[in-house]
């Protein structure tokens, strides 16, 4: 007679399954990723049986009525615009982040502020107990009765609660540490992990409740378990920053009802989450004046423009190889634009170490922030002073030259609304731009150009 407990090789990543360990998955063709777990091969079998075909019908395209789907605010624009225009409901989102960053904080208080909102809301929680919430939610404010707490790691219990309950709003904190009883493997496992989102996603569309997830992130920065559980979810959202900072980013990396361009901005404070309305002029706050090498940017996150402050730092080598330093940006894109500069302008580059740095320790990778690097490193290079109401944006090629970016009139505007007088950008956009703003507009063709106009 079979067994019914087996162990199985589950890959990490993607969770392809396998009989026998091997170094390379493939699935995901990724190395050292299977680990081994034991399955319940007879549980897994009684929990997935088929329906009877009478009960599966297809139904024609053109017989499906289409509507708006119905969104929850959640009284935090910063999120809203986020999840691009509220929480929809039946919705599964995922929210991923590393340990310490805030990610129950922020839940607990779109808790508060749904069930103030006469919203009914369940928190489950399997890490922390009913008292360590209690605390935690007394620093944040005060709680309308709408909101229940439970704690709880069993998922037929909890699929139990909610099916009495029937709420509108369910947070699970954390999938990691729940489990199914029809799985035979270990919580936080790849099958424990994948089968409790299915579980979850069942209750979330066929009792439509919304019902928000939190992830823990592995080392490389995406949410622990399979691949497989982001495919799942409706909305993945990723809680960014350096625990040591004060600010937060929530970027959107899926999200079935809107866009994943567009970010949300926070500070931690004592009490809790707040949201920054103006994220360029925190950003900018504590720029020095009179300095070489800093120059002001503009980035554009989805619809949003931000501006920020770029660094570099250009000295002499004393090494055979020099030292090369990006914070904030990508380190390859670094050493590209020090190659055209070398041989675009002939700028002796290759006996220096360079440090490069986007201040506030937020981290952007658009090409629109090229021609402020670039001007940062001129800066240094020749110790030149940019004023410090001039602002800039452009994408740099490999010949030198300065290309167009997107939306060009939003930057000039969102600058010009905090104060700057002046902005090079490139040459080609000037006619997008138009006669929109008394900004004085200095357009560059190459970065020839863009060193004149910084000697001006």
């Amino acid at each position: 007679m079979a067994k019914a407990k087996t162990s199985a090789f589950f890959c990490q990543n993607c969770g392809y399954e396998s009989s026998k360990w091997m170094g390379q998955c493939p699935g995901c063709k990724e190395w050292n990723t299977f680990v081994e777990e034991l399955v319940d091969k007879k549980s897994l079998s009684n929990s997935g049986k088929l329906k009877p075909a009478a009960e599966a019908k297809p139904v024609p395209l053109s017989a499906i009525k289409a509507s708006e789907e119905e969104r929850i605010t959640t009284a935090m624009p910063e999120l809203d615009r986020v999840l691009g225009g509220g929480v929809v409901k039946g919705s599964l989102i995922l929210v991923g982040g590393d340990p310490g960053i805030g990610k129950s904080t922020l839940l607990l208080q779109v808790c508060r502020n749904l069930a103030e909102e006469k919203h009914s809301v369940l928190y489950v929680s399997g890490e922390e107990s009913l008292q360590q919430i209690k605390i935690r939610a007394g620093r944040i404010g005060v709680f309308s009765d709408r909101l229940e707490l439970l704690c709880e790691t069993n998922l037929d219990i909890i699929r139990q609660v909610i099916e009495q309950k029937k709420p509108e709003i369910v947070i699970i904190d954390s999938i990691q540490t729940m489990y199914n009883d029809n799985v035979g493997s270990a919580p936080g496992s790849v099958s424990q992990v994948r089968e409790s989102t299915g579980v979850l996603m069942q209750i979330a569309k066929g009792m439509g409740i919304s019902v928000f997830i939190v992830g823990h992130v592995t080392k490389e920065g995406v949410v622990a378990g399979p691949r497989v559980l982001e495919h799942m979810v409706d909305t993945v959202l990723y809680f960014e920053g350096d625990r040591f900072e004060s600010y937060r980013i929530l970027r959107g990396v899926k999200n079935r009802f809107g866009s994943t361009n567009e970010i949300g901005v926070f500070e931690m404070r004592t009490e809790g989450l707040v949201e920054v309305e103006n994220p360029s002029e925190y950003m900018l706050s504590g720029k020095p004046k009179g300095a070489s090498g800093s120059v002001v940017a503009c980035s554009m996150e989805g619809t949003r423009p931000m501006l920020l402050e770029i660094q570099a730092l250009i000295c002499h080598s004393f090494f055979n190889n020099p030292r090369r330093t990006a914070a904030g940006t990508d380190f390859n894109r670094i050493n590209l634009l020090m190659a055209v500069l070398e041989k675009r302008l002939g700028m002796q580059l290759s006996d220096c170490d360079a440090y490069v740095n986007i201040a506030g320790g937020i981290r952007m990778n658009e090409p629109g922030i090229d021609l402020g690097i670039v001007l940062a490193i001129m800066s240094s290079k020749l110790d030149l002073i940019i004023d410090e109401k001039t602002i800039c944006f452009g994408e740099v090629g490999l010949s030198g030259e300065v290309r167009g970016v997107s939306m060009a009139e939003q930057r000039v505007a969102e600058a010009d609304k905090l104060g700057f007088s002046r902005c090079i950008l490139p040459k080609v956009s000037l006619d997008t731009v138009g006669i929109h703003t008394d900004m004085e507009l200095v357009g560059v063709a190459n970065v020839r150009e863009a060193l004149d106009a910084i000697q001006q």
